[in-house]
């Protein structure tokens, strides 16, 4: 178990808690696209090496694979990164796993800017609006290694396809024992009276560091954690906007077809409000240091802050 503060990033929990689920239940199969010592997927095969397939530098083919194993009652993850399960793999995931509704799991690791220096390539800026896209798909980004064992843990009781995004970083645990995840289901991590603040993924952290900064200048910001950006959580959603005049969506993710435009779409159907969406805008990454990406591209703890502050 891990306690608030702990550190740990996203990435080595999913590897400990695909064991921990491996022991529950022996239909849990790991197939990797050789990248299981950057996922951590490569724990489990030092548990299970019997139940951990090794399929190469073939997406396409493990997602394959993964259906045919769901097939016949194996509950398979496949192991890549994001920018290879939202892009390379997407008529696979769709017309293999999706529309026959089959019980796969998929992991998309190093998900948005913090993808170690690996540039435009590999930041996954699109993928959750992709798989978002799909029908079938459940779709979730937790917000820290916590959260990320008991999505594994859920996505093994659900009877279908679930998208799973990961980052690399090593950051503080946000939830303690008594959380409890569920599919579909928002979580308010401060109450407010001001300003809505809604994120989804790592970008929690970032969030609640700003309503901290928004305390100190006597602006009470309310915080919605989305883990899970299909299904979407629309009586939470429908809460917030009737409350506050001003949304701010953050995402580690691109502002078109992501959390931003979930919060959108649902609030211009429910409860019309404005919506400000701190995102990336309309390009491509870049190599370079976390920090100083999510600086450059507005995404940072200072443009939340000033976001919230311009009204």
């Amino acid at each position: 178990m891990m306690a608030i503060g702990d550190m740990i990033s996203c990435r080595e929990a999913f590897g400990k808690a695909l064991v921990e689920a491996g022991e529950r239940d022996p239909n849990v199969v790991v197939l990797d696209a050789d990248l299981g010592s950057s996922t951590q997927a490569a724990i489990f095969k030092d548990s299970f090496p019997e139940r951990f397939y090794q399929v190469g530098i073939a997406e396409q083919n493990m997602i394959g694979m993964a259906a045919g194993m769901a097939s016949v009652g194996l509950v398979p993850f496949t192991s890549t990164f994001a920018c290879f399960t939202g892009r390379r793999v997407a008529d696979q995931v769709s017309i293999s796993v999706a529309f026959p509704r089959f019980n796969v799991k998929l992991l998309g690791a190093y998900a948005g800017i913090p993808a170690g220096k690996t540039g435009a390539t590999h930041q996954a800026f699109e993928d959750l609006a992709i798989l978002r896209a799909i029908p079938d798909m459940v779709v979730i980004c937790p917000a820290d290694g916590a959260e990320t064992r008991q999505v594994v843990l859920a996505a093994v009781e659900f009877e279908g396809p679930v998208y799973i995004r990961s980052t690399r970083e090593v950051l503080p645990v946000l939830f303690d024992d008594d959380y409890k995840f569920e599919i579909g289901k928002a979580v308010t991590l401060r109450e407010g009276e001001d300003v809505g603040l809604i994120t989804t993924g790592i970008m929690a952290h970032k969030v609640l560091e700003a309503a901290d900064q928004l305390q100190t200048r006597g602006i009470s910001a309310h915080v919605l954690h989305l883990p899970t950006l299909k299904p979407l959580d629309v009586p939470a959603i429908i809460d917030v906007a009737q409350r506050f005049d001003w949304l701010i969506t953050v995402e580690n993710h691109g502002i078109i077809g992501g959390l931003g435009s979930a919060i959108a779409e649902t609030v211009t159907e429910h409860a019309p409000v404005r919506v400000h969406r701190i995102g990336i805008r309309d390009h491509f990454g870049e190599s370079g240091d976390d920090e100083a990406l999510f600086t450059k591209f507005g995404m940072n703890v200072e443009h939340i802050v000033a976001a919230a502050t311009a009204r």
